[in-house]
């Protein structure tokens, strides 16, 4: 049970942050958080709005994967951590922490609830 809140959890951080690019990106609330100026906010706009799209997906899969069972949630995961360390390397090192993380706490929490 304790790892199937931990892959809900990673799902709703991903669904906040569908709505931070896709709907509050060029918002005042939006610019705080990533640290935008209003015109970089409106130029980069389409494309905060598209990598809310796929954050989205993620967050699909992921509740998805409660249903499917085991090896899904291990790739929606591994997705998961594996677009967190890239944007630790390329955007911001807080990524790293804030999506990767918990998503790898949600991978052991899974891994070893099925052994």
């Amino acid at each position: 049970m304790i790892y199937q809140l931990a892959i809900v959890f990673v799902a709703l951080e991903h669904l906040a942050f569908l709505v931070l690019e896709m709907f509050l990106w060029t918002k005042p609330a939006g610019r705080r958080i990533f640290g935008l100026s209003p015109e970089l906010a409106q130029a980069s706009r389409a494309l905060a709005a598209n990598q809310g799209l796929y954050n989205g997906f993620l967050a699909a899969g992921l509740l998805w994967s409660l249903y499917a069972g085991f090896a899904a949630q291990v790739f929606f995961l591994i997705c998961v951590i594996v677009a967190g360390i890239f944007g630790a390397i390329t955007a911001k090192r807080t990524i790293l922490w804030i999506q990767a993380m918990p998503a790898v706490i949600a991978l052991l929490l899974t891994y070893f609830a099925s052994r």
